[in-house]
């Protein structure tokens, strides 16, 4: 049986090929062949639709935002691109775009657009209706385009520009092709279309480390619509979620070149005295999540007859413990053995009713004095009206775990840096009195000292 959405639009969609994993990490493997939503022959070159469109700039040297003008004043550098650009990707006669050649420009814009698009599906799948742009007021599409150089990817205010960096000296890795940075930035857009954009000026360290990680909860719900990466997961873990496999080692790869794990073992406690950065201090709050997702898995696994119930209570009692896998794996070997299609059955159900859940929870907070008691309040209204509190017992316990709802997070220890996600462009609004906008040709003449450079830029 079809596991991912993208088969639902075999009849009319669009083909794409997209790597749910970077290719230029050591896990590589080929290309998934994915339906997206747009009829066939509806994507025009770039690839281009009604929401969004690819751009490949030349001479873009600096992302969008706000810079100081040497007259001392401020210069809003935003979109549209109307410099000179790339040869943009081109559909076949049929419309699809899975005919491009891997290693070509081409091939990963119609990737960039093919990762955006798909995420976007399944979350408007999860929300029954279109997500609206949270820059809807002045464009109706979204801009993604490229800007090679930028160690990360952001999305701003009617942009999402993808960036690359050196692995090592001679071996770039293009973030184009890479599914769960482009599907994060996605979250991101999700998050400021649905849960709204608030005034960054007063608000508690939670709002930000919220918006991290239900941006990493978007891309690992995401992915796992890949065929490919829900049977790969199944097949490598066995079921045991909590080997360290494709679902929770996930993360937005920069010169660090370290991956944030979602079966963390952070809490709030370790944030109460303060916080420096929201990756950090997103990781109760997703680890959480992942806990929960964990426990459906589980909880369904015992109702399809496929793994006893003192399996699921010994996995509880022994979780963060050094001798988990030791003791848990073999168990979970001989069950899936027996019935791997029950086990990815299980696991489409258990990652559905997460992305539902979430979607229902973020349509109830607001962005104002937002806490993750707040997140918390609102996944257990939510599950009481999707499942009637079928999942009360594990949310409070898998929330509680992590000192949410016991503990607040203390204040930020020290200012943001230009670098920060929580102050990047993408929190960017329009002025009231708009700044001057000049063409892109003449931005680099009239930016004052306090421009930087790209090469000194990270989202």
């Amino acid at each position: 049986m079809p596991y991912g959405l993208g088969s639902s639009f075999r009849a009319g969609g669009t083909r794409f090929r997209l790597f749910p994993e970077l290719p230029s990490l050591d896990e590589q493997g080929e290309p998934e062949t994915v339906w997206v939503s747009p009829r066939a022959g509806s994507v025009l070159a770039g690839p281009m639709d009604a929401r969004m469109y690819v751009i490949d700039p030349i001479g873009k040297q600096r992302p969008y935002g706000f810079y100081p003008a040497r007259d001392g004043g401020v210069i809003h550098f935003k979109p549209p691109w109307k410099g000179p650009a790339e040869n943009p990707a081109e559909p076949d006669p049929d419309g699809h775009f899975d005919h491009l050649d891997f290693g070509t420009r081409q091939f990963e814009q119609a990737h960039a657009y093919g990762t955006v698009r798909f995420a976007l599906d399944v979350w408007e799948n999860y929300f029954g209706r279109q997500i609206g742009w949270h820059f809807g007021e002045e464009y109706d599409r979204l801009e993604i385009l490229f800007l090679r150089g930028l160690d990360n990817a952001y999305a701003g205010y009617g942009s999402l520009e993808i960036g690359s960096y050196e692995k090592g000296p001679g071996v770039p890795i293009d973030f184009g092709l890479s599914f769960d940075v482009i599907a994060h930035e996605v979250g991101h857009l999700i998050v400021y279309g649905e849960v709204g954009l608030p005034d960054t000026s007063g608000l508690d360290g939670e709002y930000f480390g919220f918006h991290e990680s239900a941006a990493d909860m978007v891309s690992l719900i995401s992915l796992m619509h890949f065929e490919t990466a829900l049977l790969g997961l199944m097949e490598t873990s066995r079921g045991n979620l909590y080997t360290h496999n494709r679902l929770n080692r996930f993360g937005e790869i920069s010169d660090s070149g370290q991956l944030r794990l979602a079966s963390n073992q952070r809490t709030l406690y370790d944030f109460t005295r303060g916080w420096r950065d929201e990756h950090n201090l997103s990781e109760p709050l997703t680890g959480a999540f992942f806990d929960i997702w964990v426990d459906v898995f589980h909880r369904n696994l015992v109702e399809l007859g496929l793994i006893p119930w003192d399996l699921d209570e010994l996995s509880d009692r022994l979780e963060g413990e050094p001798d988990y896998n030791r003791v848990i794996q073999p168990f979970f070997d001989k069950a899936y053995a027996a019935a791997p299609d029950g086990f990815a059955r299980a696991m489409a159900e258990a990652r559905d009713y997460m992305g539902s859940a979430l979607a229902f929870t973020w349509r109830r907070i607001s962005p104002e004095r937002l806490d993750y008691d707040d997140v918390f309040r609102a996944f257990l209204d939510t599950d009481a009206m999707l499942t009637q509190g079928r999942y009360r017992d594990v949310i409070e316990v898998d929330m509680r775990r992590r000192g949410i709802g016991a503990v607040r997070v203390g204040p930020r220890i020290e200012l943001p840096a230009e670098d920060s996600h929580a102050f990047s462009p993408r929190t960017e609004m329009p002025l009231s009195r708009p700044p001057p906008m000049l063409p892109w040709n003449a931005l680099p003449a009239a930016l004052g000292a306090g421009a930087w450079p790209l090469g000194d830029m990270k989202a």
